[in-house]
């Protein structure tokens, strides 16, 4: 829908503006992370009001959060991909670079955010951390 009324915006003579060029990179995110945030949303939901006990957390280190962290970067890719391919759709269907300018906007921050993201994942190959120094029970202090 969010698509549609922004196509429609734009043909029905509305000049383009940074709010076409966010929705289409809204759009882009919404399509990668939508049904992992409202399966999150879901789980906080029933802790909260169902009474379900919080899911255990792993702790990463090591290979885990390697992979860890380049499996979110890599899960970013696609909604950059699909935000920017919009984006310049939308160029196209409002004529060209000079009229679509505006909506080009949104392409910095979108490059931003994907370069500045890498920065976690090579800094967590680099020092992928340790695993916790196991805790000595009691009964072998004594």
């Amino acid at each position: 829908m969010l698509l549609g009324a922004t196509v429609l915006s734009i043909r029905d003579g509305a000049e383009p503006t940074v709010w076409h060029g966010l929705s289409a990179a809204y759009l882009g995110i919404t399509v990668v992370y939508g049904h992992r945030t409202v399966r999150w949303a879901d789980a906080k939901f029933a802790r909260r009001f169902g009474g379900d006990a919080p899911p255990s957390r792993p702790k990463l280190y090591g290979r885990a959060a390697v992979a860890d962290a380049w499996k979110s970067w890599f899960r970013f890719l696609p909604a950059y991909a699909i935000s920017v391919g919009m984006i310049f759709g939308l160029v196209v269907l409002v004529g060209g670079l000079d009229e679509g300018a505006p909506l080009l906007v949104w392409l910095n921050p979108l490059t931003k955010v994907l370069v500045y993201s890498l920065i976690w994942p090579v800094v967590t190959t680099l020092w992928p951390g340790k695993a916790p120094e196991p805790v000595p029970d009691k009964a072998d202090c004594g």
